[in-house]
This record gives structure tokens, C-alpha cells and sequence, in this order.
């Protein structure tokens, strides 16, 4: 495999002329320092030079009571010079960069020529005396694990776990050169560029080290994470244990022991029949064994042993600062540890300046936005919330262990939580059902009622919503007139004390009232009717076509903008042409252009704040990004006929008079119906003047946020131009008080811009759990109902009716392709969303409850609707057959 000549010409090494014998080769000293360097010469700082697991493993050694096998590591210095030898290798690379990543074909094929020339390239001379030398070190005669090690592995973000190849038992120098090769040629699986791809990793920028160690041949092996990786609990320790080689366990080839300690204490355990093992052959190499009756129910580990062990993992977790993934072995009553890498699945846990026991609750998942926030989007929300908001995983969290302590506060969460997501109300109690995590405490003395008392119950007026809007309006526009003039320091000033009048409107108690009315007539409603009637939700079509629903509004208004399309197919042949933001302007030359323009314009003025993902200032909105819109607008124009918007409006007007006739008439049937009858008429009639403005509140928050956004980026032009930062989008990486500082000193970190860029990528892997402790343990909450059919998706029953059709899973608004007919399947959806609304026959949604955007829109549309169901998107096919049952919440999926 390697060279015999030795010569400084055939060295294929460009620096070899440096520190060099007579004779042309490299002196011992530079040579084992440049390419071969042990382990314990090794730390976290190394990891350009020997890969992640090389660099973690280093670090293990100077931890005090950690035993690791010794070992040297082959540096990436000496993979790149050698695969330098081989031109053709960057020439692939270069090819591999611009295959589509969806070409699973062309990855497959180029990622086997780049191991195929990898591993024929003959091991230089210089290279393979270094590790001659290093194996003379450490024992030639050994039996060795040559272990891939490359840069991008064992990150924070990014294990890497199993993407890369080891070779466990190889004995003789010759092997283990041969496997070194092999190791190097293995970060170019297809699976390792796959993983990369994933991750935003470029294959070009990625480098090989080796890692040989010492064998260990031990009486048993296996895995210990130090937080329990199934619920994410810090405090949990979980030990996965197997006779022999770990290579058993890792490969699935035995169910291991696993011992779970919390405290000290071993608190859960389950011993496997462990049939197999793998063992060392003496010669090299693995071989699998199968082991007697009696032994495969023997624990691989005692008691004592399991502590000890985790006690250990404490100690290495200690030593990195976070939770770790760690490869251990047992022989002669000696752990060692052979690996630790960071666990990437854990959500972080939000930071506390105490020891306190902490409840938090997802804020995503109240307003239908679970993807990562950046750091100026979050700290905006943070700003302009009514409560306290901590930040973890790029999302947002409200604390609640207060509350849940006190036996009122309790209750009225509980039931607040149950009627807005009943999964979030199920982890709630299932943390309070251990007792021990939230403490109780007495309620407070209550505070002296107001004079004059509660305040009285609002009139059912029409004019109180039209106030409460007007008012509204007068304060975002109060806000752009004012905003006009301030820049640089100043700005941020002023918006901080917009941000108090953003809350004060945000809280107004009248706002508050208007909504609970409409809310609570609603909860009437549903309620009276199935106990007088025995209707469930009935209250879903007595407020079709609510007037004054601003997002319902949205979604009718882009109807009309069809309309005016239509007519024209020059304009719809370019609309569907359209590759960038500038369209609008190309317009004007096509017939009917102007006026489909002016339509567009019309529309943007009204809604163009709006967006998916809409609580994330950083997101582009529509006035930004118009371009967005257009497949639901072509859709709108293929879909329907002129006059659509109006006809909606109209029939679900109807049916609900239709519905609000049909039921008074059955309730004066009744006994006493008149009553009931009269008391009913009242609550229609409230539930339909205040219901429509549940929506307004957000859209009134969203305006003032493209009013916030526009300043800002202004501030972040200035600082391009001034050469502070690379580019305006930067500061959306800043939080809101870095980006002060960073106008106020014409400063900033791009490091930690950088920094920030790279853990908001990793964050998308990440699913956020509706209910997080401070322990870090996960909470997703389940339904317990026994009236589903088999097989049937539970949900949250949030819009009446049954409907049938064609499933499109759709998780990208931009990519949506939905004809008449079709159920949408998405994550979730806020009021950017709801313009598809028009165009479908019912919803199914991951996260979601009664009362947000989602359902609200759903009912003003009559759609039959089931949100809240946990992996919908993965467990629905796109294309399948699927039927919605909206008013008893699940979803069957047909043949």
C-alpha cells in the first residue's frame, strides 16, 4: 500500500524540505509532530489537526480518574497531503458540490469514486514510518481500533455518530496502515454526505484524522449517556450495558441491560437476554459468539459497578459542560472509556439564576410558529411580550412553576391550557402527578377588589369593536409618522418606548373583554346546545362568515385579486414565470398588467406585513417577498370562478341564518323553550358581533412589527455601508440590545454573528417540546381517549363536520399545489396561511388548540378541522385518502 522509495522528490510533501536527514527524509521530530501525534499530546484545541473524536478523546485523558486507552492519532495534515497526490479527488469534490442534494443517484455514484481513488492512493513513505514509529511506541505487536476522526464530527450541533468507519482488532503494522487508508477513504460515504448535506456542512471543507488506540478486550461494553435521551431529564442517568465488544450493541445485534440512576441510585432496570456477543479473535478481527443459557441472563454490569460508572459519566460531562454520549468497556474490574461525544438530540434548557425547579411552557405552540427564531426576532418578542419569555433552542418558553404552586393559580391555568392545547395540559400533569417537582404553596392573600367592584359586562355593540380598531389604526400610524425622523442611538431609544405603547394596546382591558365575550359566548353556546339539543359545536356554523375577521378577510381579499388576473393570460402566463421579487414592475407593459398590478399593490398595502412565521420580526414579509404569494394566487385563478370572495361570504352567511333559525325553532320545542330560546338568540347574536375580532389584536401586533423591521434594517444598511457588517441580514443574529450597541459603537462580534448563524442552523433539527422542566425533561402530553377507531389519529376536534378527500402534506406555503377538494396537512399554520384556506375542504395540524389562528379561521370558513395531531406530517402521505372528523377530532387514514 505504501511507497518503498523515500526519497524528499517522491515524498509527494511540499515541506519536506524542511528539518530533513541526508538522505531526504523527514527527521523523526518533525514528521511525528506534523503527521503522527499521541493522545495525550492532544486537547479540544487540536481539533483541526486530529478530527473530533482525536480532540474529545484527548481531552478524556486529562481528566483525573478517566482512564483511555492509548493511542496516536494520524493528523488531517498528513490525509491532505496524501490525497493532494490524487488531483482527480478535487476534481469529484468540486462535481459533488453541484449535485442537487435530492440526486440520491449522482451522491451514490461520485462518493464511490472518491473512496475508490482514496484508498488506492499509496501511503507515502515519510507517512507510513511515522507510524511505524508511533506503533513501536505503543506496542507493535498490539491489537489495535483504527478509528475514523474527521474535523466536522462529534460537534456540538452534529455528532456524526456512525458516519464514518472503525476497524476494531487489527493486529500488524501492515493492517493497521492498510485501515488507515480505509478510514480516510470512509468520510465519503453516502451516508457521511448525506449527514453533511443535512447539517450545511461543505464536503470540500472537511478533513480526515485516524485515531489508533489500544485495544481493550473487555468482559463488557457498551454506552452511558449522562441525560436520558428518550426524555431529555438531566438528572437522569441512563447505562446501556452488553457482554463483549460494543460493537454488539451499536450494531443492533443484542438487546442491552439498561439501568437508569438518578441521584446516586439505580431507580429503573431491565436485564436482556443477551444472546450474542462479539469477541476479539487473536489474530485480528471480530467474531460473533453465542453465549450459554445461563450467561445471556446474567447483568452485564452489578450494581455497584453501574453507579461507579455513572458517577464517571458526571465527571466527563463536568469536564465538557454538557450532557455527553459516552463509549465505555470493562476489563478486569477497570472501566475505560474509548469515546464521548455531545448529545445534539437534548433541547436545551433555558438558564435560571437559581436552583429552583422550573415549568415551562412552548410559546410556539401557542402562536403557531415551532420553527427557530433568530436571536433578534426572539428578543424582540421578548420586549414586546406581556409576561416573561426565557429563550432555548432558538424558541421561546414561559416559566408557570408559580403558578402551578398555588392551588388557584393552578386551576385556572390548567383550564386556561386545556381549552388552547390539551396535550400542554396533559404535561402539566403529568409533572404535578409526580408530586414532588412543583412545591404547593398557599395562595396569596387576595388583593382588595377595585372600587366600585368588577367591571360590568360589556353591551353586545358593534360600535365597541369599531372603536377598539379605530384606535388601533391611530396608533400604528402614530408610530410610522413619528419613526420617520429618528435614526442611529436615538432610534432604539424611541422604540423602546414604543414598545410600552405596543403593550399598552396589546393589554387594553377593553380589547380583553372583547374577546373573552366572544370566547365565552362561544364556550355557551357549544356547551348549552349539546346539553338542550345534543348538537356537538354547534356554535362552528352559527359564526360563519362573522363580520370583521380580519384574516378571514385576508383570504377572500386575495380571491378578488384573482379576479382580477383572470381575464388576462398574458398576465397569468408571466405571474407563473416569475423567478424573483421584482415582477411587480414588469407588469405594466403586458395587457391587463396595470391593473392586475394595482390589484397586487391593493393587497400588499393591506396584508404585505404578514408572513409565515410572523411572530419572527426577522422573517421576510410579503411587501418584501411578494413572490410568495403567487402559487396560492395562480391557484385562486385555475380553482374558481369570478365573484368567488363574495359567494363565499354569502353561503356561509346563509348557513349560518339557516343554523340559527333551525335551532331556536328546536329549542322552543322544548320545555320552557322560550327561554332557552330567547337566552340562546342573545348569545348568537353576541358570539357573531365580538367573535370576528378575536383576529385583530395579532394583525395589529404584525403592522407594527413591519413598521419596526423597515427602521431597522435601515440602521443595518448603515452598518454594511460602514463596513461593520458583511451584510444587512447580520444584525437579524444580534438580539435588540447587542444591535444598540452595535449602531451606538460601530462595532460588532462577527464571531459571535457567526456563531449564532451556525447554532441557528443546528436548531431546525430540534423538536420543541410543548412542556419543558428545568430538568430537561421533554413533555409532549397525550390524549386519553378510548372512542377513536384503530388506527385512527387523535387530535383536537376544533371546526365541526366530516369530510373526506385527497391528503396534501404541505410544509412550505410557497410550495403548496392544492386543487378542490384537497385537505391540508400541515405543522401548523398562522394567519399568513389562511389565503389557501379558501381553496380547500378541511385541515389537519400538528400543533394547534381551540382558539388559535388555525381553528378560528377553519370555523369562519366551515372547514372540517383536526389540529394538535402529533407527527401528522410524517405519518400522512402525501397523496392519501384520509377523513377528517372535525367535531369528534381524529383523522382515518383510508386504503
Amino acid at each position: 500500500m505504501h511507497e518503498k522509495s523515500g526519497s524528499t522528490q517522491n515524498s509527494g510533501d511540499p515541506h519536506a524540505h524542511h528539518d530533513t536527514t541526508k538522505q531526504g527524509r523527514p527527521t523523526r521530530d518533525a514528521a511525528d509532530h506534523r503527521y503522527v501525534v499521541d493522545l495525550h499530546e492532544v486537547d479540544a484545541t487540536r481539533l483541526a489537526l486530529v478530527g473530533g473524536k482525536g480532540a474529545h478523546l484527548g481531552e478524556l485523558s486529562r481528566i483525573d480518574g478517566v482512564r483511555v486507552p492509548g493511542g496516536f492519532c494520524v493528523t488531517t495534515e498528513a490525509f491532505r497531503r496524501t490525497v493532494a497526490r490524487a488531483p482527480s479527488v478535487a476534481a469529484r469534490l468540486d462535481r459533488l458540490s453541484r449535485v442537487d442534494p435530492d440526486d440520491r443517484e449522482a451522491v451514490r455514484t461520485l462518493s464511490a469514486e472518491i473512496r475508490r481513488t482514496i484508498e488506492e492512493i499509496p501511503l507515502p513513505d515519510w507517512l507510513a514510518a511515522s507510524i511505524t514509529r508511533a506503533l513501536g511506541r505503543h506496542g507493535e505487536e498490539a491489537a489495535y481500533a483504527v478509528r475514523s476522526s474527521a474535523t466536522a464530527e462529534d460537534l456540538p450541533t452534529a455528532s456524526f455518530a456512525g458516519q464514518q468507519d472503525t476497524y476494531l482488532n487489527i493486529v500488524g503494522t501492515e493492517a493497521v496502515l492498510r485501515h488507515v487508508s480505509r478510514c480516510w477513504a470512509s468520510l465519503f460515504t453516502e451516508r457521511a454526505v448525506t449527514y453533511r448535506r443535512q447539517n450545511d456542512i461543505d464536503d470540500r471543507g472537511v478533513h480526515m484524522a485516524v485515531v489508533v488506540q489500544r485495544m481493550v478486550l473487555p468482559r463488557a461494553s457498551g454506552i452511558l449517556f449522562t441525560a436520558d435521551p428518550v426524555t431529555g431529564d438531566r438528572r437522569v442517568t441512563t447505562v446501556d450495558a452488553g457482554f463483549g465488544l460494543g460493537e454488539a450493541l451499536v450494531s443492533g445485534l443484542v438487546n442491552p441491560d439498561v439501568f437508569k440512576v438518578r441521584d446516586g441510585e439505580i431507580v429503573e432496570r431491565t436485564i436482556a437476554a443477551k444472546q450474542r456477543a462479539v469477541h476479539a479473535l487473536p489474530g485480528g478481527g471480530t467474531q460473533e459468539v453465542v453465549l450459554d443459557a445461563r450467561e445471556q441472563r446474567l447483568p452485564a454490569l452489578t450494581d455497584d459497578q453501574v453507579v461507579r460508572l455513572a458517577q464517571l459519566g458526571r465527571r466527563v460531562e463536568a469536564h465538557f459542560g454538557r450532557p455527553q454520549d459516552i463509549e465505555w468497556c470493562v476489563a478486569d474490574e477497570d472501566f475505560q472509556i474509548v469515546q464521548s461525544r455531545p448529545i445534539t438530540t437534548l433541547f436545551p434548557v433555558p438558564e435560571a439564576d437559581d436552583q429552583d425547579n422550573h415549568v415551562y411552557v412552548s410559546v410556539g405552540h401557542g402562536q403557531m410558529m415551532t420553527d427557530p427564531m433568530k436571536s433578534l426576532g426572539a428578543s424582540m418578542w421578548q420586549l414586546t411580550a406581556l409576561v416573561p419569555m426565557q429563550e432555548a433552542g432558538g424558541r421561546l418558553f414561559v416559566d408557570v412553576a408559580a403558578r402551578l404552586a398555588s392551588p388557584a393559580g393552578r386551576d385556572g391555568l390548567l383550564d386556561a391550557m386545556g381549552k388552547a392545547d390539551p396535550l400542554v395540559r396533559d404535561a402539566l400533569e403529568t409533572v404535578l402527578d409526580r408530586g414532588d417537582f412543583v412545591p404547593v404553596l398557599p395562595d396569596a392573600v387576595p388583593a382588595r377588589p377595585p372600587a366600585g367592584g368588577a367591571p360590568a359586562p360589556i353591551d353586545t355593540d358593534p360600535a365597541i369593536v369599531a372603536g377598539l380598531v379605530e384606535r388601533s389604526e391611530a396608533s400604528v400610524a402614530a408610530l410610522e409618522r413619528e419613526i420617520r425622523a429618528k435614526s442611529g442611538p436615538a432610534l432604539f431609544d424611541f422604540l423602546l418606548e414604543a414598545f410600552e405603547e405596543h403593550k399598552r394596546v396589546l393589554s387594553d382591558p377593553l380589547s380583553m373583554q372583547v374577546i373573552m365575550a366572544g370566547t365565552e359566548a362561544t364556550w355557551w353556546l357549544n356547551d348549552r346546545l349539546q346539553e338542550w339539543l345534543g348538537e356537538k359545536n354547534a356554535a362552528d356554523t352559527l359564526t360563519l362568515s362573522a363580520p370583521g375577521n380580519i384574516t378571514s378577510q385576508m383570504g377572500l381579499s386575495l380571491l378578488d385579486v384573482a379576479d382580477a388576473v383572470r381575464p388576462h393570460p398574458e398576465v397569468v402566463a408571466y405571474l407563473g414565470s416569475v423567478e424573483d421579487d421584482d415582477f411587480l414592475d414588469g407588469l405594466a407593459s403586458l395587457p391587463g398588467g396595470a391593473g392586475a398590478r394595482d390589484a397586487i399593490e391593493t393587497y400588499l398595502d393591506r396584508y404585505g406585513m404578514r408572513c409565515v412565521g410572523e411572530i419572527d420580526i426577522t422573517r421576510p414579509r410579503w411587501r418584501e417577498r411578494p413572490s410568495t404569494l403567487l402559487p396560492v394566487l395562480l391557484d385562486h385563478v385555475r380553482n374558481f370562478e369570478p365573484g368567488a370572495a363574495a359567494r363565499h361570504f354569502a353561503q356561509g352567511l346563509h348557513r349560518a341564518q339557516a343554523k340559527e333559525q333551525d335551532v331556536l325553532a328546536r329549542l322552543r320545542a322544548l320545555p320552557e323553550g322560550d327561554r332557552k330560546a330567547d337566552e340562546t338568540q342573545r348569545m348568537i347574536d353576541r358570539v357573531r358581533t365580538f367573535v370576528g375580532y378575536r383576529e385583530y389584536p395579532k394583525y395589529g401586533i404584525i403592522s407594527r412589527y413591519f413598521v419596526y423591521k423597515q427602521a431597522l434594517l435601515a440602521e443595518a444598511d448603515r452598518l454594511v455601508r460602514a463596513g461593520v457588517l458583511p451584510d444587512r441580514e447580520d444584525a437579524f443574529h444580534l438580539t435588540f440590545q447587542e444591535f444598540h450597541e452595535a449602531v451606538r459603537t460601530n462595532r460588532v462580534d462577527l464571531g459571535l454573528v457567526e456563531r449564532r448563524k451556525e447554532a441557528f442552523r443546528a436548531y431546525h433539527a430540534l423538536t420543541p417540546p410543548r412542556v419543558l422542566t428545568s430538568d430537561g425533561e421533554a413533555l409532549t402530553g397525550a390524549y386519553r381517549r378510548d372512542d377513536v377507531p384503530d388506527g385512527a389519529l387523535v387530535g383536537v376536534p376544533v371546526s365541526a363536520g366530516t369530510i373526506e378527500g385527497r391528503a396534501r402534506v404541505v410544509l412550505d406555503m410557497a410550495d403548496a399545489d392544492l386543487e378542490a377538494g384537497d385537505i391540508l396537512v400541515t405543522a401548523f399554520t398562522d394567519p399568513s396561511w389562511s389565503p389557501l384556506f379558501v381553496g380547500i375542504a378541511g385541515l389537519v395540524t400538528e400543533v394547534g388548540g381551540l382558539m388559535t389562528h388555525g381553528a378560528v379561521i377553519a370555523r369562519e370558513y366551515g372547514l372540517p378541522a383536526v389540529v394538535g395531531v402529533e407527527a401528522a406530517t410524517r405519518l400522512i402521505r402525501d397523496g392519501r385518502r384520509i377523513r377528517v372528523h372535525g367535531t369528534d377530532g381524529y383523522v382515518e387514514l383510508l386504503p
